[in-house]
């Protein structure tokens, strides 16, 4: 689910599962979305060509700077590390992925796509065969080639390298390279969400072939405009840490489809408050996450297009089950009776009613409500009840000591509660669960840390209590098991909490094993009902993300943003232009 960890690419994540809505993960691999069964592919071959410049005002025109706002800095653009939101933006305008989404969540072939056509699947769901465009390039100008994807393959499967997408590709047994435009894919075993996995962003084999796997994170490539060679519509012209970063238009682009908008600056302010500010001003052309609060605000200025919808994105609470991660080795809540104390303690309808004021809906497992995955009552639901959860904290040992927190064994139950910094939205439901969790006897300690540093030096190698964070569902298909399964514990994974079930670490394996879609809701049904009886989450709800779109902003109807979608804010942006 690409921790908006995601993750949420992460996500997509990877790449998803993501490791990326702004302050939220990028998650690379997991997870749903209203969408048809993966074998209900369709291909998408009618875009055509933007217009040149017309004197029709309507008409689409080339130049101009589009300035989108952010509160978070991006960490790398390196489409193999990519595990949070700022980075995946980036990511999706600075190269070309091998297959997109359109608007319904189908993998589909675009003119920007660097697929030439759908993969083949063979009778056994075992081997996709991919053929390549054979017009796609580098921005040196050097081929995209086969070469390229079996690296890009290789190297995310290879445990050395660290990615956050490990999980959708270590089920691959054999890239073979066919011909310079054909690789065919050889999975060891079924892997119902594969297709999902090849929406990939390849990287460039003759630029990285060379540095050691363990290297590459710490490469430049990735973090230094001048050495990262991308394959994007745009190229990457400059990055000021905690300031900006600009793109441009790369007037080599290879794509039958060019940009019309000449210029991205991506430009970091300290809050989304600060952001709306700007975006009322005429600043920046674009804010991709409104608060609830400032909703109304925007609203009323009649020169700003506001998309809303729900979203494919959730909020949870984490807990780490790492005791190097707390200062006396000592877990507060390794009990599965102390975590549902927890969850009973949260007023989460309060939150959705004062915090997203209605805008949201109460989670219980990490699957998309009205999707095909949705468990409905087989998840179960925790009501707040700050009774129930002291009963059951009684029952789990705990006493309340001389300033009312509770304690057991001489551990008093308090926890650091790390959220990143300029998220309004965050910074209010940490105050609720910390007055929340005081009421049953239970200290948090909110602490808001700057996005980009968090993720890098906390999320991704999982040194927290617990945290706050977001899990964009970025990929069509409720697979979840690189956030979940022990099998993924950091670097090599997204199980940032170094949770461990064994329980669930078969099940995500038995449900991603078959190709019918029945026999897997019934196995996901499973899986929601021994996740949210666990938690290892407390799963909050699912909200939306307004997007304010500015007056110069122009596109067609069927190229606007998809709220619904991880990068859906810049759905198709290769084709919107800006008025005088």
């Amino acid at each position: 689910m690409i921790t908006r960890k995601k993750s949420m690419k992460f996500l997509f994540l990877l790449s998803i599962l993501v490791i990326l809505i702004a302050g939220c993960s990028n998650k690379n691999t997991n997870n749903s979305s209203n969408s048809p069964s993966p074998s209900a592919t369709t291909a998408d071959e009618s875009a055509s060509p933007s217009a040149e410049p017309s004197e029709d005002p309507n008409a689409p025109k080339v130049g101009g700077t589009l300035t989108v706002s952010t509160f978070s800095d991006i960490v790398s653009v390196n489409p193999i590390f990519v595990n949070d939101t700022a980075s995946g933006d980036m990511q999706y305008l600075l190269f070309a992925q091998l297959y997109d989404l359109d608007r319904d969540g189908n993998l589909v072939v675009q003119p920007w796509s660097i697929a030439a056509e759908l993969p083949q699947i063979s009778e056994d769901s075992k081997t996709y065969t991919v053929k390549m465009k054979n017009t796609a390039k580098w921005s040196d100008g050097q081929p995209i080639t086969a070469d390229d994807l079996v690296f890009t393959i290789n190297t995310i499967i290879n445990p050395k390298a660290g990615a956050p997408g490990i999980s959708t590709f270590d089920k691959v047994g054999s890239v073979e390279k066919v011909d310079d435009y054909t690789v065919k894919i050889t999975l060891k075993q079924v892997y119902a969400p594969f297709q999902y996995s090849l929406m990939l962003n390849p990287v460039p084999s003759h630029i990285l072939k060379d540095v050691k796997p363990e290297d590459l994170q710490a490469n430049a490539f990735g973090k230094d405009p001048a050495k990262t060679v991308t394959s994007g519509p745009w190229k990457w012209s400059e990055w000021k840490a905690g300031q900006y970063v600009s793109l441009e238009a790369d007037p080599n682009y290879w794509g039958e489809v060019k940009p019309n908008i000449q210029k991205v600056v991506y430009k970091i302010y300290a809050d989304q408050n600060t952001e709306v500010q700007a975006l009322i001003k005429g600043d920046v052309d674009t804010t991709l996450a409104i608060p609830i609060t400032q909703l109304e605000a925007v609203e009323k200025n009649d020169k700003i297009n506001v998309i809303k919808g729900s979203t494919s994105t959730y909020e949870y609470i984490s807990f780490n089950f790492d005791a190097n991660n707390f200062p006396d080795k000592f877990i507060p809540f390794s009990s599965q009776k102390s975590r549902q104390a927890i969850a009973y303690a949260l007023n989460r309808q309060g939150m959705v009613d004062n915090v997203l004021k209605g805008t949201g809906a109460l989670m219980n497992a990490p699957f998309l409500p009205g999707s095909w995955s949705d468990p409905g009552d087989k998840a179960v639901n925790y009501n707040y009840d700050a009774e129930k959860a002291k009963a059951l904290l009684a029952e789990d040992g705990w006493v309340a000591g001389k300033d009312g927190i509770l304690a057991k064994d001489g551990h008093r139950f308090s926890f650091e509660l790390q959220y990143n910094a300029g998220n309004s939205r965050r910074e209010a439901v940490a105050q609720i669960i910390q007055q929340n969790l005081k009421d049953v006897g239970i200290e948090v300690k909110p602490t808001a840390i700057d996005f980009a540093t968090w993720i890098d030096q906390n999320i991704t190698p999982g040194k927290y209590p617990a945290i706050l964070l977001g899990w964009s569902l970025s990929n069509p298909d409720p697979d979840g098991e690189s956030i979940f399964s022990s099998k993924y514990f950091p670097p090599a994974g997204q199980n940032s909490g170094w949770y461990k079930n064994e329980k669930l670490d078969k099940l995500w394996v038995d449900g991603y094993s078959v190709v019918d879609q029945a026999a897997r809701k019934e196995i996901y049904d499973q899986i929601a009902t021994e996740i949210s009886t666990d938690l290892p989450y407390v799963f909050l709800y699912q909200y939306g993300n307004p997007q304010g779109i500015g007056p110069k902003v122009k596109f067609a109807e069927e190229d606007a943003p998809v709220p619904t979608q991880q990068t859906g804010y810049f759905y198709h942006m290769i084709k919107w232009w800006l008025a005088e």
